[in-house]
């Protein structure tokens, strides 16, 4: 996500935390309560790569006030469920005002639930995590100028989901994903949240 640069920033409660979650309500509530925390689960993964896909080009807070609605479209983004829309289906997804209404990333989106419906359960969950870096090989940012956009582990596990079929997968996104579902930590050295999600530990 775009953000701010500079070091971490106090918000409204006197906390210190990383300047983009103090710009606006909702980024604060996900910045402390989800922004870092491992996600597992093939649903719940496939959900975030779906949401960092449609944020590509837009403000990930167009897409964080869109969630509910994309997880009523997209039937709470259960993988086989998603994997049986049909043309009708996208047809429906394309009119909903709640969504982004992108023909290539409502496809993508399509496309990848029927790639990931062929797996073995908990296949997806282990193909990302497999591309968590050692924390300890990761210095601290203390600013966002600090933050990269990719890693060489990001660039790897787009190039494996393209190998293996998913579209609008970047190393950028990627990264995104990575960020958001703990695989890496990057709230800054003087947020709050830093202590406590390297605290809870990057797996399960």
């Amino acid at each position: 996500m775009a953000v701010p640069e500079g070091g971490a920033l106090a918000g409204p409660d006197g906390r210190l935390r990383c300047p983009w979650g103090v710009t606006a309500e909702d980024y604060a509530a996900y910045h402390d309560t989800e922004w870092g925390r491992p996600v597992h689960g093939d649903d719940a993964l496939f959900e975030r790569l779906c949401l960092e896909g449609f944020q590509s080009g837009l403000s990930w807070l167009t897409i964080l006030r869109k969630r509910e609605a994309f997880r009523v479209a997209f039937a709470g983004f259960h993988i086989p469920a998603v994997a049986r829309f049909t043309e009708e289906d996208e047809r429906r997804l394309l009119a909903d005002p709640g969504i982004v209404r992108n023909r290539a990333k409502i496809g993508a989106a399509l496309g990848n639930a029927r790639v990931a419906a062929t797996w073995e359960p908990g296949e997806l969950d282990r193909l990302v995590w497999s591309f968590a870096p050692d924390p300890a090989g990761r210095p601290v940012p203390r600013t966002t100028a600090q933050v990269p956009g990719s890693t060489p582990e990001s660039t790897a596990l787009a190039k494996e989901l393209k190998k293996r079929g998913f579209r609008f997968v970047g190393p950028t996104t990627a990264y995104a994903l990575m960020q958001a579902c703990g695989l890496v930590d990057d709230h800054l050295a003087d947020c709050w949240r830093h202590e406590t999600v390297a605290g809870a530990g990057r797996g399960r």
